[in-house]
């Protein structure tokens, strides 16, 4: 057979999902440790899976997932998860792999779907180089290898892992630059990624931005002088001149705007000065934290300086000045926010904030307000102004109107209670009736076997009764499982109503502690400059789906 181009590798995408045969997804995966070699190569994947496909016709190819740059070690990646919900929809039926690791290098996490996850939704699994395919008879021989194989493959991700981690602490101590990309206001030498050199254009910026902390500007006055002067923000800087790689995801800040966050982040950054300061997060538990001050790793002089040592340390005490008069003039502390993460502008979706007019006499009273005109775009706004005292007995309000109004429709569209009652026990009874049907069938099938050696049945008549029954069986554990979902969706709604009764009770009976229950009701408020307020609930979803249920 002539070997195909390795141009144009993938396999066509086929949009029509109603195949008979098996419906196949080709995964590969790339991590970072594998960069260093073409042997696993994105290109090499596919054309590995490609030329398998030219022997397997009964395999079609539904849609190709790509996970480029991620680790093996967990499962929380994109393509990967998107190609389980394909398999949840019943889009797919089979996936094929390179080889084990491709799938994953975590032992448990690989056995789990090889072993319970792809054979309980009924997924053909094959790994074309260890010639692995879960619609062939395996020897024992084979159920020891496949676990095994998973725990070499786990042991060479964790040995790859701290040669890399050692790599990176080595070439830290040496002064080199080790991020993905370079601090604003520098770039990446294009003859040593590690070597930062000055951005002529950033640079510029990063210089006016010191002087005029150390003239005693404040961070947000700083940012309304580089929002009114046009400057972009860092992140949209640095996609202006392409630093930003296809695989890496970036947010872009603040709108496109600066932020006093990101100021505040380069008044403080040693980089400037022509240090560098690396080390500050490790993984703990799979999980990125951040380290001690006494843990990071300081070079100094390792590139140019923008600023000087004196206008740097000069700003850093400007700023700690003002930090500490600023907590010296309060008299009384903040109380607990009570609607914190919830709280967003109409208008510009920026979060709002929190401040307080202090009173000598009686509790700081509280305000809401939208900080984009003072601090982003004097023009980017109407603005926002609302008490919170004020705000609070508003939500409360209309939290009990959606209550009673959500629990009046919920009433007028579900049965009487009687008549649910009698529907809960008619699905009791036949989920009782699928297994004692099960249990029949099971039992004939002992029979057949009895019959077989008897001499009662041929061979063929008992493969035959067999195959009837294992039918018989599957259709009744359908039956059972369907009938199993409808009743444990009827006990969520009924948890629902009845939980959705207590909230409204709780609002008439107690008021004044309605901040208690708004955090948990509610997922987002909108208020605008006229203080129209707009409210996203929580149990939203979850009625839609009662009353979609019901209205079936």
């Amino acid at each position: 057979m002539a070997r195909k181009s390795r141009k144009n590798l993938s396999p066509v995408v086929n949009e029509e999902y109603s195949f008979a045969g098996w419906r196949a997804a080709v995964y590969v995966r790339l991590s970072v440790e594998d960069t260093r070699t073409r042997t696993d190569s994105i290109e090499t994947q596919q054309m590995i899976i490609h030329e398998f496909l030219e022997d397997h016709r009964d395999i079609q190819v539904i849609d190709t997932y790509i996970d480029n740059g991620t680790t093996g070690t967990n499962f929380q990646r994109p393509a990967f998860q998107k190609m389980l919900d394909d398999i949840e929809s019943g889009k797919l039926n089979c996936v094929i792999v390179k080889d084990l690791s491709r799938l994953g290098r975590n032992s448990i996490d690989t056995g789990y779907y090889i072993e319970r996850y792809f054979p309980g939704k009924k997924v053909r699994f094959i790994a074309v180089n260890e010639d692995y395919d879960t619609e062939q008879e395996h020897s024992e021989q084979d159920a020891l290898m496949i676990p095994l194989r998973n725990m070499i493959n786990e042991a060479y991700s964790v040995d790859i892992g701290k040669k890399i981690k050692a790599q990176q602490r080595q070439a830290m101590k040496e002064g080199k630059f080790v991020g993905a990309r370079a601090p604003y206001g520098y770039r990446k030498s294009l003859d040593d990624c590690h070597q930062l050199i000055v951005d002529p254009v950033a640079s510029k910026v990063v210089q006016q931005m010191f002087q005029w902390a150390a003239e005693g500007a404040g961070i947000n006055t700083i940012v309304m002088k580089l929002n009114d002067a046009g400057y972009l923000p860092p992140s949209l800087y640095k996609e202006s001149i392409n630093e930003f790689p296809d695989k890496v995801q970036h947010y872009r800040l603040s709108a496109g705007h600066w932020s006093s966050w990101s100021v505040r982040r380069i008044l403080f950054n040693q980089v400037y000065v022509g240090d560098l300061v690396q080390g500050k997060s490790k993984i703990i538990d799979h999980q990125q934290v951040r380290a001690d001050e006494d843990e990071y790793t300081i070079v100094q002089n390792t590139h140019e300086a923008i600023i000087s040592r004196e206008l740097f340390e000069q700003v850093q005490r400007l700023i700690t000045q003002a930090g500490q008069k600023a907590v010296a003039a309060r008299k009384k502390s903040f109380s607990p926010n009570p609607l914190k993460g919830l709280m967003f502008c109409g208008h510009c979706g920026r979060s709002l904030h929190r401040g307080d007019n202090e009173r000598k006499k009686s509790d700081n009273v509280y305000v809401w307000a939208c900080l984009t005109r003072y601090r982003y775009d004097r023009n980017g706004c109407p603005g926002v102004h609302i008490y919170e005292h004020k705000l609070i007995a508003a939500l409360t309000e209309l939290l009990q109107n959606e209550l009673d109004t959500v629990l009046g429709s919920l009433e007028l569209a579900s049965d009487q209670t009687d008549e649910e009652q009698r529907k809960v026990e008619a699905i009791r009874h036949e989920i009782s009736a699928c297994r004692n049907e099960i249990q029949r069938l099971h039992d004939l099938k002992r029979g057949l076997y009895e019959n077989l050696l008897s001499g009662v049945l041929t061979h063929e008549e008992y493969q035959f009764m067999r195959t009837r029954y294992d039918g018989q069986v599957e259709q009744q554990n359908s039956a059972m499982n369907t009938l199993e979902a409808s009743l444990k969706l009827l006990h969520q709604h009924d948890r629902l109503r009845s939980r959705l009764k207590d909230d409204a009770q709780f609002l008439r009976n107690r008021p004044e502690l309605a901040v208690e229950i708004i955090n948990r009701l509610i997922k987002r408020i909108e208020i605008t400059h006229d203080r129209h307020i707009t409210v996203y609930y929580n149990f939203t979803d979850e009625v839609r789906a009662w009353m979609g249920a019901h209205s079936e």
